[in-house]
Formats: structure tokens, C-alpha cells, sequence
């Protein structure tokens, strides 16, 4: 069953490689959608694809990458609406 998972980041996630962590484990597990930093300090992301391989990304996403400390993760489950085509960094 295809999801849709918006989620908002807190921590130190900027100047860790947290982006690029998030899109090699997307890529990995097949999912479309996107990343990219806030201007107030956290990562956001979107995740569309297998439900199962989404749960698998938020949790990658509150261990983060060796140098990252995440402090907090929101997580919103959305309806689909299947206009991505890729994964990406956004800057």
C-alpha cells in the first residue's frame, strides 16, 4: 500500500550530512520525495512509497547519521497523490 509521510526534524541535523544520509536511505528503499533544511535550524522531508519501507526511513531519521543528535521528530501521515517522481535534495 502506497503512504505519504511529511516530517519535521529538530537537533543537530545542518552541517552533518543529515540530507544526504536521508537520500541514500530513500533511494535505498525506493521511496520518492524530497529533503531539505529550515531556516530555523531543522530537516524536513518527504516520503512517498511503500508504507512499510516509510517506517523504515523515520526511524533512520531519529538515529540520523554518526555526527547528527536529534532531539525531536514530528511525523504527518498524508493522503497520496503520486506527482513524485524521484528523490531529492532541495536547496
Amino acid at each position: 500500500m502506497k503512504s505519504r509521510c511529511h516530517v519535521t526534524i529538530s537537533g543537530l541535523v545542518q552541517g552533518v550530512s543529515f540530507r544526504g544520509f536521508i537520500r541514500h536511505h530513500a533511494l535505498e528503499l525506493g521511496l520518492k520525495g524530497w529533503v531539505r533544511n529550515t531556516e530555523d535550524g531543522r530537516v524536513e522531508a518527504l516520503f512517498e512509497g511503500d508504507r512499510k519501507a516509510i517506517e523504515k526511513i523515520l526511524g533512520l531519521c531519529r538515529k540520523g547519521p554518526p555526527s547528527s543528535k536529534v532531539t525531536g521528530m514530528r511525523q504527518e501521515w498524508e493522503e497520496t497523490d503520486n506527482n513524485l517522481e524521484n528523490f531529492e535534495i532541495i536547496h
